[in-house]
This record gives structure tokens, C-alpha cells and sequence, in this order.
């Protein structure tokens, strides 16, 4: 009985899960076509950190530069890079005419995590009435920015974030990656994230962010995640906190991102982010690994018992089989939104195994190792959960 009781909640929270997701599927809007040239547009500031991109950063910059925006400027700060980075950049500066402006960053002070304290230094460099923070691994369709304005504008947000196509090459990218936006779209009610004051409810996806000047400064900018990690978004946090709104779009026609290029990669970014992402608290990351497993994964273990068994009862078998049937039938709808490759879908629990394999690595490198390494910085968490919930 108390299995039977076991399934039947495992079921219906999975059918919640599965309603969310076509929620948000009718919430996500595409970007609205690009305005009339005509009139009068705000200028727009474009501000990239960079940090060892350097076999990324050139086709960023020659997409960001090819925009029919008529109003915005470029401004890139190389961050220390160890690589070439800085050469290519000055490179393009040459050949650009004034549009593209490469600054230098300063070194990294106490008290601050990287990408933030890059970000902050861009924030005062940036001179428009809107700044657009986005990553150097990210490629912009011409359009993009004339979109964005467009859907700032249309929605009234005072912080207009976007989901990237992702692009993926090798086989730990296609399983892990697609998680993103599986967590996004089936645990978050985005309708909450642009109509809620509450800061509960947010999200926001660094690779791309559009603010109004005023709620960026109202905030401090990004001084106030210094020490965030997952600094996209607690920004977003605070510009609820603030009383601004924040509007989510389908931004897979304007631009596009490979997040990582090898598995080292994969492990390493997400280490980075997870347990940060849960606030460094042990028991959310602990509740997330058997949640994970009574959601995605044990299903498959009921169902290969009950086959082996013989036994095809409702809480071996028939219970077990509609979990799964869920859970794929959700991812098969999330990779064709968002043009994931559909037959990994069907890798649904390998992919959760992995997720939970990366988490369980970030909370023991993070708790009793270095801490996360990205792009040559280790990232000590003295004082961890402080530092990031009390941005």
C-alpha cells in the first residue's frame, strides 16, 4: 500500500511538472519582429566581459558589430586574459571604426568573484540609456538587438533576459546541457517571473541581459552580487527587490551559445554553479539528488523489476510506466522548442545520473576542496552561504 501510495505521488508530481511546462510554453514568446526603422530608439550600450575566449570571442564581436541597430556601441573589457584574447580584440578595434571600444580590466579586488567584478567595471563604462550584458561565447543574429528593444518596450520590464539556442557538439553537451532548460520550463511558472513582485520568483540567463539604465543603477549594479556565482540571477532578485519588472523571451532566432566545448568543461561549469545556485545550502542540494531519483531515475529500476519479475501490478509496472512516459513526453516537448536533439531526449535518466553526479562533485569541491576552478581562478567560498544569499 505504501508503495502504491509511493507512485501515485511520484505521478501526480510529475503531472504538475508536465502543466507547468505547457504553461510556460504558451508564456515564452518569440521576440517580435524588428520595428520600423523610423523614430527615435535609445541607445544601447553592448558590454562584454572577456576572460581566455579567445577562439570565441572574434565571431562575437563581428556579429555584435553587424547589428541594424541604428544606436548602440560595443564595449568589450578583457579581464586579465592568460591568452590571446586581448590581441584579437585590439585587432578588431583597428579595423572597426569607433564602434568597438576594448578596455582593460583592472586586477580582480578582494571581495569580489570574477564575471561580477568584470560586469561592474562595464556597468560604469557603458553609456546608454539600456545595457545589454552578454557573454563572449554567445554568436547575434543581425536583428537582435532591434528585437530586444522591441520586446523591452512591448512587455514594459526594466530587465529583459533571453534563452539562447544552445549549441552542442560532443555527447556529455547533448545529455547534460538540455537539463537547463528542463529545469527552467518545468519547475518555474515564468508567468510568476513577470507578473509577481515576489523575488522568489526568477529567473534570468546571463548570456543575455537587457536592463533599463535606471533600475541598473538603482541596484548598484552588479556590486550588489559581488560574490555571487550565478550573479544573472540574483541581479534579477534584485531588481524585484527594486520594484522593476523582468520579461523572459524565446531568443533561439537571435542568438546562439555553445556554453562548453569538453566534458572538463561541462563538469567544471556546472560545479561552479550548482550548489551556488542553491544558495550553498547542504539539505537543497541533498533534496535535489533524491528528488532527481524518485522523479527520473527509480522509475526505470520499478519497471526493469517488474519485467524481470513477471509482476505487471500498478505499483511495479503500470504506475512506473506513465512516470516515464511523463517525464519523456515533457523533454521530447522542451527539444522541440528549443531544437534539441530529440534522441536524447530519450536518455532522460542518463542525463539526471549525470546531473546528479555534477552536483554531488560541486557540493565536495566547494565544502572540503579548493573550491570550483574556471578559466584559471579558484573561487574560495569563506563564509559561502553568506556571501551568496545576502546579495
Amino acid at each position: 500500500m505504501l508503495l502504491l501510495l509511493y507512485q501515485v505521488i511520484v505521478l501526480l508530481s510529475l503531472l504538475v511538472f508536465g502543466g507547468i511546462l505547457l504553461f510556460n510554453l504558451a508564456e515564452l514568446h518569440s521576440l517580435p519582429e524588428s520595428p520600423d526603422a523610423s523614430g527615435d530608439r535609445p541607445f544601447v550600450s553592448v558590454l562584454v566581459p572577456v576572460r581566455n575566449e579567445e577562439h570565441v570571442i572574434e565571431a562575437c564581436v563581428l556579429s555584435l558589430l553587424a547589428q541594424d541597430y541604428p544606436r548602440y556601441e560595443v564595449v568589450v573589457l578583457d579581464d586579465c586574459s592568460e591568452d590571446r584574447s586581448l590581441e584579437i580584440l585590439r585587432r578588431l578595434e583597428a579595423a572597426s571604426g569607433s564602434r568597438l571600444r576594448i578596455v582593460q580590466g583592472k586586477p580582480l579586488p578582494e571581495g569580489w568573484h570574477g564575471k561580477a567584478w568584470a560586469c561592474r567595471q562595464l556597468g560604469d563604462l557603458g553609456g546608454g540609456e539600456l545595457l545589454l550584458f552578454t557573454d563572449a561565447d554567445t554568436r547575434h543574429k543581425p536583428e537582435g538587438i532591434s528585437r530586444s528593444v522591441a520586446a523591452l518596450y512591448e512587455s514594459g520590464a526594466d530587465m529583459l533576459t533571453l534563452t539562447p539556442y544552445q549549441e552542442m557538439a560532443g555527447f556529455l553537451e547533448k545529455l547534460v546541457i538540455p537539463l537547463v532548460y528542463f529545469i527552467l520550463m518545468c519547475y518555474l511558472p515564468l508567468r510568476f517571473v513577470r507578473t509577481s513582485p515576489k523575488s522568489v520568483f526568477c529567473s534570468a540567463i546571463g548570456q543575455f541581459m537587457l536592463f533599463r539604465r535606471e533600475i541598473y543603477r538603482n541596484i548598484g549594479g552588479h556590486r550588489a552580487v559581488k560574490a555571487a556565482i550565478v550573479e544573472d540571477v540574483w541581479l534579477c532578485r534584485e531588481v524585484k527587490k527594486a520594484g522593476g519588472r523582468v520579461a523572459v523571451y524565446n531568443g533561439i532566432d537571435a542568438l546562439s551559445c555553445r556554453m562548453y566545448r569538453s566534458p572538463g568543461e561541462i563538469i567544471r561549469g556546472f560545479s561552479k554553479n550548482l550548489f551556488a545556485g542553491l544558495g550553498y545550502r547542504s539539505f537543497g542540494l541533498f533534496s535535489l539528488v533524491v528528488l532527481t531519483l524518485a522523479f527520473h531515475v527509480l522509475p526505470y529500476g520499478f519497471l526493469t523489476a517488474a519485467l524481470l519479475s513477471g509482476d505487471f501490478s500498478a505499483s511495479l509496472f503500470v504506475l512506473p510506466f506513465l512516470q516515464i512516459a511523463t517525464a519523456l513526453f515533457c523533454r521530447l516537448l522542451i527539444a522541440d522548442r528549443f531544437h534539441q536533439p530529440a534522441g536524447f531526449a530519450l536518455l532522460h535518466a542518463l542525463s539526471q545520473l549525470a546531473l546528479i553526479a555534477i552536483a554531488l562533485n560541486s557540493f565536495a569541491i566547494t565544502r572540503f576542496g579548493k573550491g570550483p576552478q574556471w578559466k584559471g581562478r579558484h573561487y574560495q567560498f569563506a563564509g559561502r552561504r553568506k556571501g551568496e544569499s545576502g546579495q
